[in-house]
Order: structure tokens, then C-alpha cells, then sequence
């Protein structure tokens, strides 16, 4: 179980968001997924918080990751048990 708080927004057709969770799941990672297939504010609040209009868009910690690519690389670096590590801390 991981003490981050990670947030994957992802699209029902998506493959990228399928290989995504599934990475998630078998490193027993709890994550809140966010369906933005229909709902085009979520799209524009995505972007903009992510930079990028692609799906999967990963947050952990409320910091964008990136999308499946970025995932893969940081887990293959050792990178992302380090930042699931990490407590997740709300401001105020």
C-alpha cells in the first residue's frame, strides 16, 4: 500500500490508461481514476494542470508525472517506488 496520493485521469479507449493501471495495480498501488472520455471541462482543467493533452495524465502527490512513457521510465530508473514513498501532505 502506498502513502502517495496518485490520480490517473484517463479516457475509455485509451490502451496508454490500460497499461497504465495495470502497471499501478501490480506494483499494489491504490489510485483514484478519473474517466474525462465525455466531460470536456475536465479535459481543459487536465490540460491545464498537466501541461499536456494526452491521456493517461498521472499525478502523484498532485505533481504531474506525465503519461504511460514517463510511468515506465521512472519505474524503470527506480524512481517511482521513491515517489509512492512519499507522504502525501495537503497544504493548510
Amino acid at each position: 500500500m502506498t502513502k502517495a496520493k496518485v490520480i490517473m485521469y484517463k479516457k475509455s479507449y485509451c490502451p496508454y490508461c490500460a497499461w497504465a493501471k495495470n502497471l499501478l495495480n501490480k506494483k499494489n498501488v491504490q489510485f483514484e481514476e478519473i474517466d474525462i472520455t465525455y466531460d470536456v471541462n475536465l479535459q481543459e482543467y487536465v490540460k491545464e494542470k498537466s501541461g499536456r493533452m494526452t491521456v493517461p495524465q498521472i499525478f502523484i502527490n498532485d505533481i504531474p508525472i506525465g503519461g504511460y512513457d514517463d510511468l515506465c521510465e521512472l519505474d524503470n530508473k527506480g524512481e517511482l517506488d521513491k515517489l509512492l514513498e512519499v507522504e502525501y501532505k495537503k497544504n493548510g
